[in-house]
């Protein structure tokens, strides 16, 4: 089937082999908190910032081994390069009573010896600011009482020294990503001195001397949460005239903006601009409900944006959703498999064929092509990529008999 395809392909100008080539050197960064529903290893699991996952699927993980454990099963099954993305909630403390604006490098030391077992290309990192006594008032960087906002400084500036020992340790930058959930429920008085409290808490961040060849800092926006639907401080706007002005990253999450807006879109006004784009995938079903990740129109043109624009080093793909209702270690692997396939579609796609057409105006062509690109072999093209990962399309009967013998012990 694949010697088919591959004439197939040829036709239309696309070699096939070095799509597969191309395809095994892009990384893609899996969260570790699909594994355990974002509850962390420093706190009580009750999450708080508008952060929520439902369902009650047996077999959560519930602690450092039982993660590592689901993850090394996960990335078995997954094909092409990976890295690991953490949160800080994810701290390996053994019992040690510190809190997150003193987490050292030890205390993440395990997460680097599983990345060095598993071969990972490297790991991402993320400061967290919910789930935490400290999120006062729902504000955190931004909050007018200047103890709490300075814990979270702290917590940040923590964050980049972790995230320079992970580079160091996988010889591969870490992207750091600043996330907050601050914001206000109802209409607000006062929608600037927030974001100016905000900026001045990142300029001190920014400040701490960390090494910009070693960490990547990357600011996130959002255009609404739970408990927070009429203002949020970190909006689009705000992220990216500051990291405009401050030489980071802009992160987009498809799911953090309106319906109608596309980050397919969103990608390639940023690289005008931009050397690093990140990006969190995600699914979002009416708003950002964070389910799985699948091959839809819309992370096909994603992909596709990225494939096109030479941007595959450029744009730092990371997923990032969180579903309790499923198995989650075939949660993992669905959402994984789903972003390689989309990148793998975008491979199989003469671009330059496609870009003059534009450039002529001869549109009826275009649509026409494109319409037929969706009904090419593209089976049979994943279906060797996977063979030579060592792979077969079936994971369900693996991560079935995974949960019979792991994860249903869990009580």
């Amino acid at each position: 089937m694949y010697d088919s395809a591959k004439k197939v392909y040829s036709a239309y100008g696309v070699d096939t082999e070095k799509a597969l080539a191309a395809l095994a050197e892009i990384p893609v960064s899996v969260h570790c908190w699909q594994g355990d529903d974002v509850k962390g290893f420093d706190g009580d699991g009750d999450l708080s910032g508008g952060i929520q996952t439902t369902g009650n699927y047996p077999g959560s993980a519930r602690n450092f081994e039982e993660l590592k454990a689901d993850l090394k099963k996960a990335f078995s099954l997954m094909p092409g390069k990976k890295r690991l993305n953490v949160h800080a909630c994810y701290a390996v403390l053994n019992g040690e009573k510190v809190d997150r604006d003193a987490y050292l490098p030890k205390h993440f030391a395990p997460w680097v010896a599983f990345a060095k077992e598993e071969g990972l290309d490297g790991i991402d990192f993320n400061p967290t600011m919910f789930s935490h006594k400290n999120m006062k008032d729902g504000l955190s960087l931004s909050s007018p009482d200047e103890k709490i906002r300075n814990f979270w400084i702290k917590h940040c500036i923590a964050c980049l020294k972790i995230a320079e020992y992970f580079a160091d340790e996988t010889g591969t930058p870490c992207v750091v990503n600043i996330w907050i959930p601050d914001g206000y429920k109802d209409v607000p008085a006062d929608r600037l001195t927030p974001r100016l409290r905000l900026k001045d808490s990142l300029d001190k961040i920014l400040a701490c001397g960390y090494d910009k060849k070693k960490v990547i800092v990357a600011v996130e926006s959002k255009v609404f949460g739970i408990g927070i639907e009429s203002y949020t401080v970190g909006s689009n706007e705000f992220y990216q005239n500051y990291a405009a002005k401050n030489g980071i990253c802009c992160l987009l999450d498809n799911g953090h903006y309106h319906p109608l807006e596309y980050v397919s879109d969103k990608i390639p006004a940023l690289l005008a601009f931009y050397d690093t784009v990140a990006l969190h995938v995600t699914r979002g079903v009416r708003w950002d409900s964070d389910h799985v990740v699948l091959v839809e129109d819309e992370l096909k043109e994603i992909a596709k944006e990225i494939v096109r624009n030479g941007a595959t080093q450029k744009v730092k793909i990371a997923l990032d959703y969180f579903d309790a209702s499923i198995n989650r270690l075939s949660a993992l692997i669905t959402g994984q498999r789903a972003m390689q396939k989309a990148l793998l579609y975008a491979l199989l796609c003469n671009h330059d064929e496609l870009k003059a057409l534009q450039d002529n105006a001869d549109f009826t062509a275009l649509m026409v092509k494109q319409e037929e690109y969706k009904m090419l072999p593209f089976g049979a093209v994943w279906a060797e990529y996977l063979s030579r990962q060592g792979l077969k399309e079936d994971y369900l009967s693996e991560v079935r008999e995974y949960e019979r013998g792991v994860l249903k012990t869990r009580k």
